[in-house]
């Protein structure tokens, strides 16, 4: 069940994910970026089987929390679900996008952006992720701008003001 939010992200009901998807509607979710001590961003390259953007390469990890479940517990349980680590997450900013896919299901989420640091190697789920890469910053921004449709919609919407977030937490801390 996904929790469904109004443009203030408060909660206004709940549907089954799929319907949810199906009709567009404005749900919860998270996205997860996990940087390790070089500074270059784990990402993972979504499982053939996903019924949206499989094969494409995204961020660390993403997925919706579940009733009664804080943004925080639900982002570290998908990690450890999807890339079998675990590591301290806090949320920087959020988002709203809407984008439709081929298959006729849409995503429309109110998107939390939580970012942690580790150097533990990923132990991936297979049924969630095919494979997975490090990659610097700059990189992946020659990448996106080069080859986009290779990387998930929501990735490319919101890599921008990732790097924006980041830099100023960065420069928050030697200040």
């Amino acid at each position: 069940m996904l929790i469904l939010v109004d443009e203030n992200d408060q909660e206004i009901g709940q549907m089954e994910k799929l319907e949810a998807h199906k009709l567009g509607l404005l749900h919860r979710a998270f996205s997860v970026f996990v940087f390790n001590s070089k500074g270059e961003l784990l990402l993972q390259q979504r499982a053939s089987g996903k019924y949206h953007s499989a094969g494409l390469w995204s961020n660390t990890c993403c997925s919706h929390p579940q009733a009664g479940e804080s943004l925080l517990t639900a982002a570290e349980r998908r990690l450890q679900e999807e890339m079998g680590m675990c590591t301290p997450l806090k949320a920087i900013y959020s988002f709203i996008y809407q984008a439709t896919f081929d298959n006729g299901l849409s995503e429309h989420e109110f998107d939390h952006v939580l970012v942690g640091y580790s150097d533990e190697l990923p132990h991936i789920n297979l049924e969630e992720v095919s494979d997975y890469r490090y990659i610097s910053l700059a990189d992946l921004s020659k990448e996106i701008e080069t080859e986009p449709a290779r990387y998930s919609i929501w990735l490319r919407i919101c890599f921008a003001e990732l790097k924006q977030q980041l830099q100023a937490m960065h420069t928050s801390k030697s200040t």
